[in-house]
This record gives structure tokens, sequence and C-alpha cells, in this order.
């Protein structure tokens, strides 16, 4: 990843965004009525209720058949909500051809879209979310089918960079000393001796599915595998620090309930330090860090560590820690109004937007509210209670 397309990832944590996805959710809700598998691969595959994408291995573990069969259900099932939305006029697509008009650049359109990957990690499924935007959008089937590959290919690209054996003192350059001095501070920590790291991971199902990026740590002196750009960054900061004894990668199967459904998450990585101090770690990017399911994965993820005598954090790449989001500072008539609103019941995103335009609040400034105050943020489809 550029200098300049991390850039764009920070201007790309925008409300932006959520409505694209809030549009997709409601999309993917209506073909659930009469289609709940089509429904659910939509949703699963492009991460709509908050949950990171699943790669197409384990979308066809979920479903019982294999990745390529996966596929091709995911595509007929995209073909017909595509279809449905064009037809039905029920929903408004301004949000698609405004955001990726049809009268923009090659470039200009992947750029855009590549940077919305970065801010909201969803690199697993850029290729599929890409095409399914600029079909909406209005864009023509092999046109979105082209630009969509080019989005694809930027991103394998440099993937595949991590995969080639770097010398120590090239990764040494690359990486400051004092890196890990301010999210060591943010760390929260555990009691007791801490136990040993897995000496493997406990994910497995689709360590070589081939959406997933790889990168040679020379600590480890084999390569890792990642989901996405922030979590190989995370490792490539790992496997250059000299704090840093050795990690694991997806180290440890957590189980976790919303709302009655039981789940399982993997967090990205367990280090130990060569102090002797073992942090578990957990990627989520910040404009993520309040969403309910991402607060209940966290809950689980500390008391498990805790429970091991380690230290627990999430790491954002950015400079905000979620604590730091927490303390944003929003206007105190702003965050009065929702407050006084939450206290007759809850949210949907409807309203959310008129709230928006009549405050001009930002998507930071509504993460930092919900943290803050122990709101609950739903989505797909949104929805913000007490």
């Amino acid at each position: 990843m550029t200098s300049s397309e991390r850039t764009s990832e920070r201007e790309a944590i925008s409300f932006g965004l959520e409505d694209i996805d809030e549009v997709l959710a409601a999309m993917a809700g209506e073909q659930a009525v009469d289609r709940p598998r089509e429904g659910e691969l939509i949703t699963c595959r492009l991460g709509l209720d908050g949950e990171p994408p699943e790669t197409l291995t384990l979308l066809g573990a979920r479903f019982g058949v294999s990745r390529d069969r996966a596929r091709q259900l995911y595509t007929r099932a995209v073909g017909n909500m595509v279809r449905q939305a064009q037809n039905s006029g029920v929903h408004d697509l301004g949000v698609f051809t405004e955001r990726y008009p049809v009268g923009w650049s090659d470039e200009r359109l992947v750029r855009t879209l590549l940077a919305e990957t970065y801010a909201t990690d969803s690199d697993i499924a850029a290729q599929d979310r890409a095409y399914l935007k600029l079909r909406l959008a209005g864009h023509d089937l092999q046109e979105s089918k082209r630009l969509a590959g080019f989005v694809f290919q930027r991103i394998a690209g440099w993937q595949q960079k991590g995969r080639w054996h770097l010398l120590p003192s090239q990764q040494a350059d690359e990486v400051p000393a004092g890196v890990w001095n301010p999210w060591l501070h943010r760390v929260e920590w555990g009691d007791g001796t801490p136990a040993e790291l897995p000496a493997a991971p406990a994910r497995t199902l689709d360590l070589g599915d081939d959406g997933r990026g790889f990168v040679y740590s020379e600590k480890l002196g084999r390569e890792t595998t990642f989901d996405t750009g922030l979590q190989a960054r995370l490792f490539r900061l790992l496997d250059g620090s000299e704090r840093v004894e050795t990690f694991q990668e997806y180290p440890v199967e957590i189980g976790y309930e919303i709302d009655g459904s039981e789940r399982l998450h993997y967090p990205t990585a367990a280090v130990r330090f060569t102090d002797g101090r073992v942090v578990l770690i957990d990627v989520i990017p910040l404009g993520h860090t309040a969403f309910h399911v991402n607060r209940v994965k966290s809950t689980a993820g500390r008391a498990y560590a805790h429970a091991h005598g380690w230290g627990w954090l999430v790491w954002t790449g950015t400079d905000w820690g979620v604590t730091d989001l927490a303390q944003h500072s929003v206007a105190a008539r702003h965050e009065n109004i929702l407050r006084n609103r939450l206290a007759k019941g809850p949210v949907d995103w409807t309203e959310l937007r008129r709230y928006r335009d009549d405050t001009g609040i930002q998507l930071l400034d509504l993460a930092a509210m919900v943290l803050r105050h122990q709101w609950r943020w739903d989505r797909g489809p949104f929805r913000l209670s007490r």
C-alpha cells in the first residue's frame, strides 16, 4: 500500500460508506424474504452485518458446498439482486451513481474503490464489492467486471510482494524503533504469569484460500497468511520490531454470542515481547470499532487474554486506539440531541441521516459517542439503541 493510498484510506472513513452498506443490506434483506440462502450468501460474503467478509472457502463450509460452488451460488444471488434493484425502483441508487459516476476515468474509479477497501478492511471481497457497486451505479456488465478486475489486480499485486524473502536489514529500516511504545500504553494488561503462545494457527480451514495474502516473516522463518492490508501491516511491524520476540497469527478460537447466536472469532495475533509480556491483538479498522459485534468480540477476547495472563489490544492501524476514539470531542449540543432522542427508543438509518444533515457530525463522531455512552450500534440494517 502506498502512502497516498493510506492517506485516501483515512479520508474514506465517512458516512458515505455506511450509506452504501445500508442500501446493500436492505437489498439483501429483501432478497432473504423469498430466497433466504441468497440473502445470507450476500450478507456473509460482503460483511454487511458488521462481521468481516468471508472467504469463499468459509462460505462453502457454511453452506456445505465446495469453494467453486459457493462462488457460483454467490454470483447468481448477486445477479438476481441487481436485476431486482434495477427493475423495481424501490431503492434510491443515487448513493452509487454519485460515488462511482459512469463518466469518471478508470483510474479514478479504481482508486476510489481501493481507498474504500483499505478503510473498511474488506480486501477478501474487494472484487465482489467493487463489481456490485459499479453495477448499481449504472455501469454495464462488462465494464463493471473489467474495473473490478483492476481492483483485484492491484490488491493481489501487493499481497504477493510479501511472499519473497526479505533481508533483516531491509525490514528493520522500515520499522521505527519506538513504533510499539504508544500501543503498549493502550494494552489492557492481565495478571499472572503469561501462558505460552500456541505453536500453530487455530484458524486452518481457509489458510490456502486464494483470496488471502501472504507475507514472509523473518522472525518465524516462514510465510504468514492474512486477510487484509491492515493485518499485513501489523505482521510487518511485529516482524521488524526489536521489541517483539515472536508471534503467532490467528492463535486461538474464541466463542461469543450475538442475540442467542453462537459464533467463533480468531483474533489476529498473539505476541510475546522481549520483556516477557504477551499481548493478544485483534485488528479492527477504526471506523468499525464501535459496532456492537466488534465490541462483543473484544469483550470475549479480553476475557480470554486475561484468563491466560495476556494483555488485550485492539489495533486500528491509525494513530488512535479505542480509548482515544472514545475520548474524541463532539459538540455538546449535538451529543445531547442524540442522547435525549435515544432515551425515547431506537433510531433507524433514515432518522440518523436527518440528524447528520442537521448537525454535520462525522462517522467518527458517532463512533465516539457510541463508545462513550455504551450505546448499541447494529449494522445491516442499522439500529442505534441504548
